[in-house]
């Protein structure tokens, strides 16, 4: 049972092993700011640390509080709680100890469930335990970083890749995730978007497909999900193959545009294309109303009893 000593104790930063700190993430925004409370307040709870075998006041909560005294002048010692588990039990307790002012992110706990497991020996079954989680969720976090590809865990530990998107590229087999996470970059797809791609990617039939799939993602969800994605119909005329071929490809346009003005639009233009872009985007506002109108009308007369 894991034991904490009534006392409290300041300790000199420069004796406390940060070794555990490589199951935290960095986050600058929030150092700064304690910095900023430590200058004004000082230090308003104590850090929590274990000792190792050698003595060392190894940190197991106050990674910010430590970054940030370090950025604040003549701040040499932090009050200090000594907090008395085993190796296991200190990984434990950077899960449980962050559950409700600032909670681990799904990658540090991977970090920590891989390490339990991993180095520790810990069977899945007791990990959970040990974190008071189901033997899935301790599955689920070590397939981050297990079935996950080394350029998407990379992605994921600098923040450039969410979990969510992980999560989508782990059903792949590995050695196709690198083509996958390129596309979902260069497309700023979302995590519904690649989830679609991964499926037609998992369905594909041919390098082709997967070809097809991987350089226009949005256009080849549309085309598993569209229900108009017109052929020549022998059913209908010249003119109405003409008709139909000519709404395929407006009804394929204002889906780009859709996805564009809807996902990227104003974050990807810059000032100076602003002015220019008016003009066209009054006609398009115009225009689609207009088409919608009469389209609505001609629905109406082709919908008419002979």
């Amino acid at each position: 049972m894991n034991q904490s000593t009534d006392a409290e104790q300041l300790v000199a930063i420069a004796d406390l092993d940060e070794r555990l700190a490589r199951y935290r993430l960095s986050q600058r925004v929030a150092e700064a700011q304690l910095a900023r409370s430590l200058r004004q307040y000082g230090q308003l709870s104590p850090i929590v640390v274990s000792l190792t075998s050698d003595h060392d006041f190894m940190l197991i909560d106050g990674f910010k509080r430590l970054r940030a005294a370090r950025q604040v002048p003549g701040f040499s010692h932090l009050l200090t709680r000594v907090l008395e588990v085993d190796q296991a039990g200190a990984k434990a307790a950077i899960f449980h100890l962050n559950q409700f002012a600032c909670r681990p992110q799904q990658l540090e706990e991977a970090w920590i469930v891989h390490s339990l497991v991993r180095e520790d020996g810990l069977s899945q079954v007791d990990a959970a335990r040990l974190l008071g989680r189901h033997k899935s969720w301790v599955n689920r976090r070590l397939a981050l970083l297990e079935q996950l590809a080394p350029e998407a865990v990379e992605q994921l530990r600098l923040g450039l890749l969410s979990v969510s998107l992980a999560r989508q590229l782990v059903r792949l087999p590995m050695g196709n995730q690198q083509a996958a996470l390129q596309t979902s970059n260069q497309a700023s797809l979302t995590s519904v978007e690649l989830r679609g791609v991964v499926d037609l990617l998992l369905s594909s039939a041919s390098e082709e497909q997967r070809c097809l799939v991987l350089d226009d993602p949005r256009r080849a969800l549309r085309q598993a999900s569209d229900k108009y994605v017109h052929q020549w119909d022998s059913r209908l005329s010249a003119a109405g193959n003409r008709a139909a071929r000519q709404l395929g490809q407006l009804l394929e346009s204002l889906a780009r545009m859709d996805t564009w003005l809807r996902h990227r639009g104003r974050s990807e233009l810059a000032a100076c294309d602003r002015q220019p872009l008016t003009e066209g985007f009054q006609r398009l506002v115009a225009d689609g109303q207009r088409v919608a109108e009469a389209a609505g009308d001609f629905l109406n007369e082709i919908r008419l009893p002979h």
